[in-house]
């Protein structure tokens, strides 16, 4: 679920310069800007993934130790590292944007001004919400789109294999962005939000929070609120509580 968009610093590198790299410099028209089909595996997307996180995580300060922040995301994911048979990673960024999110890979982000606006069962169901979008595939799907619509996909027809290798810089932050900045479609965001309603119920918090998360993104403005029917989304958890409550 993408929440409220950050604002993304690419100016520093994480990868050293190495003969391994795709150079956006100087790249031809042809590959994938001729037509060319590239088909990425699921090995492919997942390292992606893996590289993509890891840029992030130097490109934001990560909250980390005795901070307040990550003592207390720590107790709201104790028990997450491998749920629903996926492998989870959670921290924290410090900055005041609202936004959290999750690569296929199971990296999990949440933001200090996300968990300043929420209680922690809001937190938690919108880490449900996010980890719903990597398990039923969104995700992956996201990290395959970014990829072949940024700096990475000419990377990879100019290379003139379909093998995903390692990244460049530019291409980390372009790939970053595209990632955390697309939508999920809207049918996306409803199974999504219907597997952070099952999770929250699973392990036993309550539900609603995920429904009051809904409202105060929407009531605070920015992309979450003009994503297609925040209120509408909040109402369907509503209903979903009542109908099982009967």
């Amino acid at each position: 679920m993408t929440i409220i968009r950050s604002t993304l610093c690419l100016a520093a590198c994480l990868l050293a310069a190495n003969a391994s790299a795709i150079d956006l410099k100087g790249l031809s028209s042809t590959g994938l800007k001729a037509g060319k089909a590239l088909t990425l595996s699921d090995a492919d997307v997942s390292q992606a993934a893996d590289q993509a996180c890891a840029y992030m995580d130097q490109e934001n300060q990560v909250v980390t130790g005795n901070d307040p922040y990550a003592q207390r995301l720590a107790k709201i994911t104790q028990g997450l590292a491998n749920e629903d048979g996926l492998n989870l990673n959670f921290k924290v960024y410090r900055t005041a944007d609202v936004n959290a999110w999750a690569m296929a890979n199971g990296c999990v982000r949440v933001y200090t001004g996300l968990m300043d606006m929420a209680s922690d069962d809001e937190i938690r169901g919108v880490i449900g919400h996010e980890i719903g979008h990597v398990k039923l595939g969104h995700s992956k799907s996201r990290m395959r789109t970014a990829l072949l619509t940024s700096a990475g996909r000419d990377g990879l027809a100019a290379s003139g294999n379909g093998n995903l290798t390692q990244l460049s810089q530019g291409q980390l932050g372009e790939l970053g962005e595209s990632f955390i900045n697309a939508q999920f479609s809207q049918k996306e965001e409803s199974a999504a939000d219907e597997y952070g309603y099952q999770f929250m119920k699973r392990h036993k918090h309550d539900p609603a929070a995920l429904a009051s998360m809904f409202r105060k993104l929407s009531s605070k403005g920015g992309l979450m609120s003009s994503h297609p029917g925040s209120e509408a989304r909040a109402a369907r958890i509503d209903s979903m509580i009542k109908k099982d409550a009967k």
